[in-house]
């Protein structure tokens, strides 16, 4: 990073993303574009606001400090979707290997059984006359056997590819995004004495956090989850004065899960096991908890936002962001956050400045109890608790957009929104956890029930790490978690 921008990556930011030998002359206002002459020719001549560059980076200021959060957080996105690829991939390639074992052992036992037989029922022949056809039986099955595992191993290994080949696609895409952005965002501390090179970057930068945008949200939201396992982890801790209410969970990048224990007011942090190593006491009850960075979470409480950093597997308090009413639900999206605050939802900007109301409902007591938000930030998710059994999902400006009610969502409490912009709520006097569609009209599958130990669910969490969904319960010391594909 304290590297001066290296003549290559000077070259890379003149060049025209579109035309690769031409370099990038102009400006297009009318459509945001960065232009070389031959961009100009076939699609900007028309256009009355192209301007060269020197005069398009001319007194223009961009706020680096906001673009560099967007970017970090379009990386963080773009790694958890790649990761989230890579393990579904894993997921395939285990599950083809067991199923090939099974088929080769199960026609393996059925052999050995099949020779057996033979060999007693010939027990009174003279031995003489059938131990040259028993003999001559097992090696042709031994090798009709050998034959039957290279051609189903072969087989097998040719159905994988095919389901991989789509998967390996999106994974590559989310590494080249990534590259591309990652380069970008090194570039442009380097560049801020150069006016054009400077005004460049930026405008690549946003084109391609856009571009990114799009691709999860083409790709990654309508992907359904199936659940084929689950496991169960205490999370009470000596020191703890009564049964642990989990209101939420929040998975790390690097596999660690935070919880938000509001009966014992505390903050646990989990290792990939799932145990308990390290802990936070804080002043009030934890209502709620979203990610910030890849270390640091914001943690909803009575009147504040308390920030909380993790570095070698222990917690540390940061800052904290006073509030006039009570936070009950928090989400993050590209520098800004969303606070609800019972029965309204704001949102702010990291530096405690309030941006804007975007959506109120003054019928009853917490019926903006929860917000999430989708990984691009134009779509907004609510739930509301007692008589409130919906889902609301509303635009960017707090438009609301659809409203999603249904027979096994009762008393919704935990929402999360994963990377890929899958919707997960929970319901917690159904004792249900399920998956409803992006455009929160729809639900696409009933993930966990009561019959898979769900009771009372608070607060729901999706691990791209790991491949698991976590959740936490009221008024019980353990949390479930329940690996999906």
């Amino acid at each position: 990073m304290k590297w001066p921008l290296s003549k290559k990556m000077e070259t890379s930011l003149l060049t025209c993303v579109i035309h690769t030998s031409e370099q990038i002359t102009m400006y297009c206002a009318d459509h945001s574009q960065l232009c070389c002459s031959i961009c100009f020719e076939l699609n900007h001549r028309l256009c009355l606001q192209v301007t060269p560059l020197p005069q398009a980076a001319r007194g223009k200021s961009t706020n680096f400090k906001n673009l560099s959060v967007r970017t970090e957080n379009t990386l963080s996105q773009m790694k958890q979707c790649q990761t989230y690829q890579e393990d579904r991939m894993m997921s395939l390639k285990v599950s083809y290997k067991e199923h090939e074992r099974l088929i080769v052992d199960g026609l393996r036992v059925n052999i050995v059984s099949y020779l057996r037989e033979c060999e007693t029922s010939t027990v009174n022949t003279t031995h003489e006359h059938m131990q040259y056809p028993i003999s001559e039986m097992r090696e042709g099955i031994k090798n009709l056997l050998a034959d039957f595992e290279k051609s189903t191993i072969k087989e097998k290994k040719e159905e994988l590819n095919l389901k991989q080949a789509p998967l390996k696609v999106l994974r590559n895409s989310c590494i080249r995004l990534h590259y591309e952005l990652f380069h970008l965002h090194v570039a442009i501390p380097k560049v801020l004495g150069k006016p054009e090179l400077s005004f460049i970057a930026s405008k690549k930068c946003l084109e391609n956090i856009q571009q990114s945008d799009i691709f999860i949200k083409e790709n990654f939201s309508n992907h359904v989850f199936t659940v084929n396992g689950k496991s169960v982890h205490n999370v009470k801790i000596p020191s703890d004065s009564y049964t642990c209410q989990i209101k939420a969970v929040c998975a790390l990048p690097n596999g660690q899960v935070l919880v938000a224990d509001c009966y014992n007011d505390k903050v646990k942090l989990l290792n990939q096991q799932y145990q308990v190593v390290s802990h936070l006491d804080v002043r009030d009850e934890p209502w709620d908890m979203c990610l910030i960075t890849p270390t640091e979470v914001a943690v909803a409480m009575d009147y504040e936002v308390q920030f909380i950093t993790v570095s070698q597997s222990q917690l540390a308090k940061g800052r904290k962001l006073k509030l006039q009413y009570e936070g009950t639900g928090i989400a993050h999206n590209q520098g800004d956050l969303y606070i609800c605050f019972g029965t309204a939802l704001y949102k702010f900007t990291l530096s405690d400045k309030l941006v804007s109301w975007l959506y109120g409902d003054t019928s009853a007591d917490l019926t903006v109890y929860k917000c999430a938000v989708s990984p691009t930030g134009d779509r907004l998710y609510i739930i509301g608790r007692y008589r409130q059994h919906k889902l609301l999902t509303l635009a960017r400006d707090g438009t609301l957009l659809a409203t999603f009610t249904d027979i096994t969502l009762l008393r919704p409490l935990g929402l999360h929104v994963t990377p890929a912009g899958q919707v997960l709520v929970c319901g917690h006097l159904s004792n249900t956890v399920l998956q409803v569609g992006w455009k929160g009209e729809s639900k696409l599958a009933t993930l966990a029930t009561q019959e898979d130990g769900v009771w009372w669910p608070a607060s729901v969490c999706y691990s791209s790490t790991t491949s698991s969904i976590i959740v936490g319960q009221w008024g019980d010391d353990n949390i479930l978690v329940f690996r999906v594909e």
